[in-house]
């Protein structure tokens, strides 16, 4: 598993994530940049987004 500073450098090193994160609705894409410091790998970026998206948070 890759872990990145934040979500910036995993969204600029990561071709991947970069799309998932593309890939995702505005709303969830905004709640996931205020929240981009906390996030260090793709594992953390698909949970938060899959949580979002349930609308558990």
């Amino acid at each position: 598993m890759d872990h990145y500073h934040n979500l910036t450098e995993m969204l600029a090193l990561n071709n991947a994530a970069h799309a998932y994160f593309d890939d995702l609705p505005d709303y969830v894409r905004d709640m996931i940049v205020t929240r981009g410091s906390n996030l260090h790998s793709c594992e953390e970026l698909q949970g938060y987004a899959e949580k979002l998206l349930r609308g558990d948070d």
